[in-house]
C-alpha cells in the first residue's frame, strides 16, 4: 500500500506553526502558546481536503546554525521531518519581513529537501495585504507564495486547495484501523526512550532534563502486519509540583490523550519502585477506560534475580490494586530487554477490549454465578437477577437487570466481574457493570 503522503510544516520560532496546523487539521492540536519554542517535536495529525487525505506534521522552532543542546535536537528533528514530507509548507512572519533567519532556513532547506516547497507569510491582516507580500518575499527564492492569517483562516483555503495539488497521486487513502496506545507514566521514567527503543529510531528527543517531551506526539507504524498509532506524552507530575502554565497545557493533553486510546503503557520506574503519583495516574488510566499494561523500566539498574522479581511484583500489586488484571512486563528502553514481548500483550489487551460475548452465554454465566454464590439478601426481599447482556464496548460493559440495584454492594458486584475476566480473559481491560431495575 502507498503510504498517505507527509506535509511537513517548518519555520523558526513563533511564526505561528502550530496554528496554522491546527487550523488545517480543523481543531486545536497543538499546544498554542506565545512563548517561542513551544513545539519541540514532531507531532502529526490527519489532514483532508477535496477528497484527499494526507498526515500533517508540525516541527519545533528551526535553527539551521544549532549545534548543541535542545535547539540542536530540534534541528535533528526538523531534518527527519523534511526528508520524510511529499510537500514542504515554510512559514514566515508577515509582519516582521524577511529575516537574517529566514533565510538561513531557506538555504537549509535548498539544501537538504527533495520535495516541493511552498512558502506562507503568516499573519497577514487582510486579503489586499497578501498581493503586496508577495514581491518581498519572493525573494527567498521558492515560486508558490501563499500569504494567510492562520488565526482568523484568511488563504488558507488557499494554501489547502494548492497542498492537495501539489501531492503525489495514486495513494491509496484507505484509512485502515490501528490500535492506539499512548506511553504515559511520571516525568523522567523514560517513556521517550522506550517510544525510541519501540520505533527503532530517534523519533522523539530524550533528554536526562525532566519535562523535556511537552506535547503529545503521534506516531504510526507497524510491526508483523498490525497497524499502531504510538502516542509518547508529557510526564503527570502531581498537581502541586505544576509551576508553570506550560507544563498544565502538556498535562491536560496528556490526559486527553489517555480518553482517545486503546491501550496506554503506564511506564514505572523500575529502581523507585510505585509512587503515589504511578497509583494516581493508574487510576485515571482505569477510569478512562484504557486497556493497560504496567510497564517497569530501567529493569537493568534495578537489583537482579526472582527475589527481587516478586518483591517488585507483590508491589506493584499491592499498591496498585485497582489494576490487578492489567499485565506487568519488565523492560529495559536501554538495552532493549523486554521490548520485543510488548507486541504480543498490546494484541492481547487490545483484542480483549474489543471482545463481544453472546448474551445467551452471558446469561448462562451471571446465574451460574448467583446460583453458586447468591448476593446478600436486600432487606427482607431476596435479589434476582433477571436479565444480562453486553450492551456497549470498548471497554466492555455489561448491563445486568436486578430486582433491586441500589442493594447490590460493591464486593458482590466485583464477584461478577470476575466470574466475567474468569471465563473470557479481558485482559489488561477493565470491566463496567451497569445495573438496572426491571421496567415495570
Amino acid at each position: 500500500m502507498t503510504p498517505i503522503p507527509v506535509v511537513a510544516i517548518v519555520g523558526r520560532p513563533n511564526v505561528g506553526k502550530s496554528t496554522l496546523f491546527n487550523r488545517l487539521v480543523g481543531r486545536r492540536k497543538a499546544i498554542i502558546h506565545n512563548e517561542p519554542g513551544v513545539t519541540r517535536d514532531r507531532h502529526y495529525a490527519t489532514g483532508r481536503w477535496k477528497g484527499r487525505t494526507f498526515i500533517l506534521a508540525d516541527t519545533g522552532g528551526l535553527e539551521p546554525g544549532a549545534k548543541t543542546g535542545l535547539p540542536a535536537m530540534v534541528l535533528a528533528q526538523v531534518r527527519r521531518a523534511v526528508q520524510e514530507a511529499a510537500l514542504i509548507v515554510f512559514v514566515v512572519d508577515a509582519r516582521e519581513g524577511v529575516l537574517p533567519l529566514d533565510l538561513e532556513i531557506a538555504r537549509l532547506l535548498r539544501r537538504i529537501a527533495k520535495a516541493s516547497i511552498v512558502l506562507v507569510p503568516n499573519k497577514v491582516d487582510r486579503a489586499a495585504q497578501g498581493d503586496l507580500l508577495v514581491p518581498e518575499f519572493s525573494r527567498l527564492g521558492f515560486a508558490e507564495v501563499v500569504p494567510v492569517s492562520a488565526e482568523h483562516g484568511l488563504g488558507v483555503a488557499e494554501l489547502a486547495d494548492l497542498i492537495v495539488d501539489a501531492l503525489p497521486s495514486g495513494v491509496d487513502e484507505t484509512e485502515e484501523t490501528a490500535v492506539r496506545v499512548a506511553v504515559v507514566g511520571r516525568p523522567n521514567v523514560g517513556k521517550s526512550s522506550l517510544v525510541n527503543r519501540i520505533l527503532g529510531q530517534e523519533r522523539v528527543i530524550v533528554s536526562e532534563q525532566p519535562g523535556t517531551t511537552r506535547d503529545v506526539i503521534d506516531t504510526p507504524f507497524s510491526y508483523q502486519d498490525t497497524n499502531y498509532v504510538l502516542i509518547d506524552t508529557a510526564g503527570l507530575r502531581s498537581r502541586a509540583k505544576v509551576q508553570w502554565p506550560l507544563e498544565g497545557f502538556s498535562a491536560l493533553r496528556t490526559l486527553r490523550a489517555i480518553e482517545r486510546c486503546d491501550v496506554v503503557l503506564i511506564v514505572l520506574d523500575g529502581p523507585d519502585g510505585v509512587t503515589e503519583q504511578d497509583a494516581k495516574i493508574a487510576a485515571y488510566v482505569q477510569k478512562a477506560g484504557c486497556g493497560s499494561i504496567l510497564v517497569v523500566n530501567k529493569w537493568d539498574l534495578a537489583p537482579r534475580g526472582p527475589e527481587a522479581h516478586q518483591h517488585l511484583t507483590v508491589m506493584i500489586r499491592d499498591r496498585l490494586r485497582h489494576l490487578d488484571y492489567a499485565p506487568i512486563a519488565f523492560v529495559s528502553a536501554l538495552t532493549g530487554f523486554g521490548v520485543t514481548p510488548l507486541f504480543s500483550l498490546l494484541t492481547a489487551v487490545a483484542t480483549s477490549r474489543s471482545r463481544r460475548v453472546p448474551t445467551h452465554e452471558i446469561n448462562t454465566l451471571i446465574g451460574e454465578a448467583v446460583r453458586k454464590h447468591p448476593p446478600p439478601s436486600g432487606g427482607n426481599r431476596e435479589i434476582r437477577f433477571r436479565y444480562a447482556t453486553q450492551a456497549a464496548g470498548p471497554p466492555p460493559t455489561f448491563l445486568l437487570v436486578v430486582s433491586d440495584p441500589q442493594k447490590v454492594p460493591a464486593s458482590y458486584r466485583r464477584y461478577l466481574v470476575n466470574q466475567l475476566r474468569g471465563a473470557y480473559g479481558f485482559v489488561g481491560t477493565p470491566i463496567r457493570l451497569v445495573l438496572r431495575a426491571k421496567r415495570a
